[in-house]
């Protein structure tokens, strides 16, 4: 390694994942004590250079940047955004924490209520792979015991705990199927039933395994995807660690985030002797993300699923034409990139075969048209000339001066023909400007002419501002062009592909318009104080729905579900991967709003969406807001109902009552493009708003 860095420090690159190991803090960190620190740090001993490029990987970076402050690095920084982390799809969304309201006496109830958990997400996975045509996973029931004596291994009973289980589960455990991963014993005799040792590093890879004994240490080399329920008999005294524990189960079996079934983007932890208080810093302890993975964590009485409502396929089937926006739901990526991505995976997955070579070729067809509007502009030979031929100036310094006093002559100009190695050096620069190999399909193109010629036209091409301006918007039209020729063979890919596709639509500054496709399941939040409602669309397994509304909120719903052609509604909840997003301006942004609430109402054979957005007046966006739902309303106020914003005020005959500013109104937005303030909708507010 040293001999390679020496040779060539610009292009070797050392990369140590989970950079915080073996980092030794406080006095030890001025010597190498540990092998990764002598990458850092050098090793004289062993003639170890200090490595001239590191890029450290670690989610708790703090000792490994302690550490460079000894080492002969500049340190640059790239940090990762929690918000990122949560929309990559990597880890779980979410930690249901499930407990008895008085802690204690019920762990073997809980045990039981953990092994049923594990076959139901069991069956889900089963039933979501063989659906999608996945990869199978293996969900795994995780079983923290707590500590033994000399004369046992456990406290915990585990022969009543395999029997707790078998029970739940409505069978017997198969052989290899039990397995614990304790340091201290071999394989155990449990009842007659063989519970083997087996490395924590190693289980995930044993697709037979299906339920884990362990203590506390099953942390070390543990990394294990297929890990969905946690089970565990230690008191609350032990949250840190648990807390810990459990962010080394968070990541997804897939890689992704599952669309089609939310329960499945969870992972449980059942502890029967916490309470509610001790329940809280388990959580507190998962929000300190230089400990724990960003996934959000609560009771499992907050933390709940939500299931479409048995009665309301008819509506579902009627909401396929609505539509909903995401606003930068993704990193942006160049037009052009976008475009030759959407044809190399049309390609791959047999929707055109054709695509990929077809829309290279587009791109050098619009590459032709616009070297010949330069030629014909008169710029191009002057550009070209600029690449071919280097100007150079000559100034000769005497030491004495000369006879004049004047150290340095006159400066001679003249010009050398450029090197071939610094046009073809920018003509591989042109080619990351295009992307995807563009360079050289262009070159192959032109394969009959000069090459100097061919690839001085690329390199004054993609140099050109105006030029690539023009590529990207083309690029940007023809990929929405594709795409909508292909949509409904794209709709009939599996969810692993056809997310792969919204990415590519997403990686756009612009608001993309989507279709609103609602999953089976939606996960949701609430507190365990929280009221019930009616006719929501979607229910908790008790077949009722529980959700926190605000004062307005409340009784705006109070006063729809008096009209009995109401016959369901969504509560809409910020940004997350099933709600309802309109964008709208403000401060020269776009910015998504999700407005409170979609009531559906019963219209002739058909049904009526209607989106209702109360909002406090006093808010600076108000006006804003307005606007983006009147934009909305423009270009889609066919596909629902009312679309509204709503205030309540004082009314004339007395009280209060909400008045509603009906957006999909062609009088009404006709009245709100000349909005350019708070005050300016007041007045259309009271011009044109009712009861």
């Amino acid at each position: 390694m040293s001999n390679t860095a020496r040779a060539i420090p610009d292009r070797f690159y050392l990369v140590i994942d989970e950079a915080h190991r073996g980092m030794t803090g406080g006095r030890l960190a001025k010597e190498a004590q540990t092998l990764v620190q002598r990458f850092l740090l050098g090793h004289a001993e062993t003639g170890l250079i200090p490595m001239p490029l590191v890029i450290g990987v670690s989610a708790t970076p703090k000792r490994f940047t302690d550490l460079l402050e000894h080492a002969p690095h500049t340190l640059h920084k790239v940090s990762v955004p929690v918000d990122a982390m949560r929309a990559s799809g990597l880890l779980k969304d979410r930690i249901p924490i499930h407990h008895p309201k008085v802690s204690g006496h019920s762990e073997m109830s809980l045990l039981e209520e953990a092994a049923r958990t594990w076959v139901r997400i069991t069956r889900a996975w089963d039933a979501y792979c063989a659906a999608e045509q996945e990869r199978q996973v293996w969900p795994i029931l995780v079983v923290q015991m707590e500590n033994g004596t000399e004369q046992q291994v456990s406290r915990t009973d585990l022969g009543v705990a395999l029997d707790v289980i078998e029970q739940a589960i409505g069978r017997a455990l198969m052989e290899g199927e039990t397995v614990h991963a304790l340091h201290d014993c071999g394989d155990m005799d449990l009842g007659g039933r063989k519970v083997r040792r087996v490395d924590a590093s190693r289980i995930d890879e044993d697709k037979g395994i299906g339920v884990v004994f362990f203590k506390t240490s099953l942390s070390t080399g543990w990394d294990c995807p297929r890990a969905e329920v946690m089970m565990s008999f230690r008191r609350a005294e032990d949250h840190t660690y648990i807390a810990q524990l459990l962010g080394r189960m968070v990541r997804t079996p897939l890689a992704r985030r599952i669309e089609r079934d939310a329960a499945l983007n969870d992972v449980h932890l059942f502890v029967p002797y916490f309470d509610a208080a001790a329940v809280k810093s388990v959580v507190e302890d998962l929000k300190d993300v230089e400990h724990a993975p960003p996934t959000e964590t609560g009771s499992s009485r907050e933390l709940v699923t939500l299931t479409r409502r048995p009665d309301t396929a008819d509506i579902f089937a009627a909401m396929t034409d609505l539509v909903t926006y995401r606003v930068n739901a993704a990193r942006t990526q160049s037009h052009l990139r976008r475009f030759l991505g959407l044809a190399r995976r049309l390609n791959l997955d047999e929707i055109a075969p054709e695509a990929w070579g077809a829309v290279k070729n587009q791109v050098v067809d619009w590459l032709g048209t616009e070297l010949a509007g330069l030629k014909a502009a008169g710029t191009f030979d002057k550009l070209v000339a600029g690449l071919t031929r280097v100007s150079i100036r000559t100034t000769t310094v005497r030491s004495d001066g000369g006879e004049d006093g004047e150290f340095a002559s006159k400066v001679r100009e003249y010009e050398i023909e450029a090197s071939d190695a610094d046009i073809e050096r920018q003509f591989a620069e042109a080619g990351m400007r295009l992307t995807n190999g563009l360079h050289k399909t262009y070159w192959d193109a032109n394969a009959d002419r000069d090459g100097l010629e061919v690839k001085a036209e690329m390199i004054v091409l993609t140099r050109s501002h105006e030029v690539m301006a023009r590529l990207e918007t083309k690029a940007e039209s023809a990929f929405d062009a594709v795409y909508d020729q292909h949509k409904q063979a794209i709709g009939q890919l599996k969810e692993k592909e056809r997310v792969r596709y919204e990415r590519l639509r997403l990686a756009t500054a612009k608001p993309v318009e989507l279709e609103w496709r609602l999953p089976e399941r939606i996960q949701f939040r609430r507190t365990e104080q929280a009221p019930s409602y009616e006719r929501h669309l979607y229910l908790e397994d008790d077949g009722g729905f529980r959700t926190d509304l605000g004062t307005w909120e409340a009784e705006l719903l109070a006063e729809e579900l008096t009209n009995p052609q109401v016959v369901g509604w969504l509560r809409n909840l910020d940004r997350k991967p099933w709600s309802l997003e309109i964008p709208y301006e403000s401060g020269g942004e776009v910015r998504p709003m999700f407005p409170d609430l979609l009531v559906v109402c019963r219209a002739g054979e058909g049904y009526a969406f209607d989106i209702l957005e109360p909002h406090d007046p006093s808010r600076a966006d108000n006006f804003e807001k307005a606007i983006g739902l009147a934009r909305f309303a423009e270009k889609h106020g066919h596909l629902f109902g009312r679309i509204q914003l709503i205030r309540k005020q004082p009314s004339k005959a007395g009280g209060d009552c909400y008045v509603r500013l009906e957006l999909n109104s062609e009088a009404v937005r006709k009245k709100m493009k000349v909005v350019t303030s708070n005050p300016q909708l007041d007045e259309v507010f009271k011009d044109w708003a009712v009861c």
